[in-house]
């Protein structure tokens, strides 16, 4: 008779009830479960569960019935809500399965009794950004609550359903987010800043961040960018006073550029030009629409705008990401996400950042600038009436770019022609400004070869550290003849340091004897000592008095219109930073061993939101690196314009000096180490430093004493500026490494993450 059961219970297994797609889809994003958690748990492949929620397969037994259970008990917490009515008109009429139509959702302490929709908070002016900073082992509180950010083991408010009014507009007025106090949200732009748009079953669909998603009913290229003006209510706050709102973004999928006469992947002709030919049919209907693209033409990251009347700018950001607009090298697999994953990552960077303007180091420095506009409008004082924005804002960078000094410039600079120098003269140190990350290494001592592992630290953000309460120059610089060097003026110093002794230097107020043979110099990227006179930058310079020793410069440019320009883009990176690794369980006031054991697996935890990280962590690095980018084709020749020299944010001189204090602070920390323990690194690159060590946590590199770190030292913890573990091999390993490639000083850093040597490394 069991049998005869158990064949019942399947037969009824197999034509167990489910959800439409769509609302399988939301009761998943509703509870803050991924696709991946859910395949595991039902133990199918991810693929299949996409499929499911798509509707291009359904379920069959045994996995039907468990994952009829699954929404089942997902549907009694997360009740559907009625789509609400379009303005002028009664809500359409949308058929939902009995049992998963209900009543609002329960009230929670982040709900309102009243029935709302779920919406992102916008971005409002970030008045903390404005060069608000904090010491980099300050616990700084997360930003403002995200409902597309919720870590996936907390309960997350249910998503909006889909807007379908008559009227095909997206939305009749709604109630304020949960948790949003009254005019938190700015009503042009209460879908959030973006939308992924996405083809099912024949319609055109919207997914912006919260889990809503708009019917689009645009029929062309041309006809999407009004609606996304005129309807879709897409768009971010201004970050600063006198900035302006962030345009709206949409993210097409394969499935839209087919939709709207797109190529789905770019040709090789197409790749290298970085954008698909003038004569493009879609260019032409926006042409014949009245539509412009800015000079970069249409590419993975496309501008589609018409000239601003008065204040009114109409202007679309368009993200392609099979074109490559996501590198995977900044944004993982993002663009192998599914529309509603992939509005997450971005609405959650958005939200916290900035919405995307490029590449992660675009948008990098758009987020300086938008955080100092270059101008603003003045009020006439007889009429009281606004002056067109013309006037510098007060610690910008003004609209017009800057040339550099002659020794900040790179080589191929127009600025250099007037030097005459011979055709092929390669400058020195003495001639060009310097100022990289470290590349250096050394052999291991007899001493250090009877340890047993090699453990890497790495600087969490080091160059958004290096950056926090930098004054830089804002203006042209000043030539000056021997000058008394200030350590509070930025600018590109000419000086001899050749004769600072790191076996004899200042540690804090004390002075201390280290064997200087073990310890990089301070002022080389390769470590090596300097032999006379080279250009350095302020902290450079600074640095080599506080070790104790006196410096006289004979030449420099300095500026003397200068300001702490980055505070607020570091403040902005930092909060987003810490707001993400609390999402993903990291938070500032773990313990040093909470905090390793935290971190191992992190992103593990939440996989969109690891990729959040990732493109946080590129746009700090990346802006610095924008900061005096080089000519890219263009055809280009040495002596010559490019393309980035126009951008007042072509500044190598910040970056010289952002690049400066992170290798200072790195060495600092170095010295202060060695003086107390007596252990030296035997490798650094840029922000990783690898020792060697009898265990292999770093917990057996840095001191702590009744749970207090060694003042001025290395600390563990997430914030700027103090350190992770980067990984640990044994000191065998990085032998038989650098025996291998014959290289007794081949930087171990570059490898101590997984250990993956492929080739000898040149350093270059």
């Amino acid at each position: 008779m069991s049998e005869l059961f158990d064949a019942v219970d399947a037969l009824v297994a197999s034509r167990a009830t489910l959800p439409p797609p769509a609302e399988r889809k939301r009761l998943r994003a509703a509870h803050g479960l991924t696709i991946d958690e859910v395949a595991g748990a039902l133990q199918v492949r991810r693929a299949t569960v996409s499929g499911w929620e798509s509707g291009k397969t359904e379920p069959r037994p045994p996995e039907r019935d468990a994952y009829a259970r699954l929404l089942d008990k997902l549907a009694e917490l997360y009740p559907a809500s009625p789509a609400p009515a379009a303005e002028g008109g009664p809500a359409p009429d949308v058929p939902v399965p009995a049992t998963f139509a209900g009543a609002v959702p329960a009230p929670t302490q982040q709900q309102p009794t009243e029935p709302t929709e779920t919406r992102p908070l916008s971005t409002g002016p970030a008045t903390e950004a404005a060069g608000m900073t904090a010491p980099e082992n300050t616990q700084t509180p997360a930003t403002g609550p995200i409902p597309a950010a919720a870590p996936a083991a907390a309960s997350r408010p249910a998503p909006a359903t889909r807007s379908t009014p008559t009227s095909r507009r997206p939305g009749a007025k709604k109630a304020a987010p949960a948790g949003t106090q009254a005019g938190g949200t700015d009503p042009r732009f209460e879908n959030g800043p973006l939308a992924v748009v996405d083809v099912e079953d024949g319609k055109v669909l919207a997914y912006g961040v919260g889990g809503l998603v708009l019917d689009v009913p645009a029929k062309s290229l041309p006809s999407l960018v009004e609606w996304t003006l005129k309807e879709a209510k897409l768009g971010q706050s201004k970050l600063s006073g006198p900035g302006r709102p962030a345009d709206p973004l949409l993210v097409l999928t394969e499935a839209a550029l087919e939709r709207y006469g797109l190529p789905v992947t770019l040709t090789t002709e197409e790749k290298d030009a970085g954008r698909i030919p003038e004569g493009h049919k879609v260019i032409k209907q926006l042409t014949r629409a009245d539509w412009k693209l800015t000079k970069r033409g249409f590419g993975p990251w496309a501008r589609i705008y018409r000239p601003a009347k008065g204040s009114e700018r109409q202007c679309v950001q368009l993200c392609i990401p099979s074109w490559n607009a996501l590198d995977p090298r900044f944004w993982d697999h993002a663009a192998q996400l599914p529309p509603a994953e992939l509005t997450r990552v971005l609405g959650t960077y958005a939200t916290r950042v900035m919405t995307p303007r490029g590449s992660t180091a675009v948008t990098s420095l758009e987020l300086m600038t938008a955080l100092h506009p270059p101008t603003h409008a003045v009020r006439d004082e007889e009429t009281g009436a606004l002056r067109q924005a013309g006037t510098k804002t007060p610690g910008s960078l003004g609209s017009d770019p800057v040339d550099c000094a002659p020794p900040e410039a790179p080589n191929g600079h127009p600025v250099l022609n007037a030097l005459n120098l011979p055709r092929f003269h390669v400058r020195g140190p003495s001639e060009m400004l310097f100022e990289e990350v470290y590349d250096w290494a050394r052999p291991m001592t007899d001493a250090e070869c009877t340890l047993r592992f090699l453990v890497g630290l790495d600087v969490n953000m080091a160059f958004g550290a290096g950056a926090n309460g930098l004054t830089v120059g804002l203006g042209e610089p000043t030539h000056v003849m021997n000058p008394v060097f200030d350590p509070k003026l930025p600018g590109s110093w000419l000086v001899d340091l050749s004769h600072v002794d790191l076996s004899h230097v200042k540690a804090g107020k004390e002075w201390v004897e280290l064997d200087d043979s073990l310890l990089p110099s301070p002022f080389t990227p390769k470590g090596d000592r300097p032999t006379g006179p080279a250009w350095y930058a302020t902290p450079t310079v600074a640095y080599a008095q506080e070790l104790g020793y006196d410096v006289t410069p004979t030449e420099a440019y300095v500026r003397y219109d200068n300001g702490r320009y980055l505070d607020g883009w570091y403040t902005r990176l930092r909060d987003a930073y810490l707001a993400t690794m609390a999402d993903l369980g990291v938070t500032t006031d773990l313990s040093p061993e909470d905090f390793l054991a935290a971190m191992d697996g992190y992103k593990s935890r939440d996989p969109e939101l690891g990729i959040v990280i990732t493109a946080i962590k590129a746009t700090a690095k990346g802006g610095v690196g924008k900061l005096r980018e080089r000519p890219r084709g263009e055809g280009w020749r040495p002596g010559e314009r490019w393309r980035a020299l126009e951008r007042p944010t072509w500044r190598p001189d910040i970056r010289a000096a952002v690049i400066s204090r992170t290798r200072i602070n790195l060495h600092r920390k170095i010295v202060k180490h060695a003086a107390f323990t007596g252990q030296y690194p035997i490798a650094v690159l840029s922000d990783c430093v690898v020792y060697a060590a009898n265990g292999p946590s770093p917990l057996d590199v840095v001191p702590y004493r009744d749970g207090k770190p060694l003042p001025g030292g290395f600390k563990l913890g997430v914030n700027p500026g103090l350190v992770k573990h980067e990984g640990t091999q044994t000191v065998l390993w990085g032998e038989e490494v650098r025996e291998k490639f014959d290289a007794p000083d081949l930087n171990l850093a570059r490898s101590i993450k997984d250990g993956t040597v492929s080739t000898a490394d040149n350093g270059e």
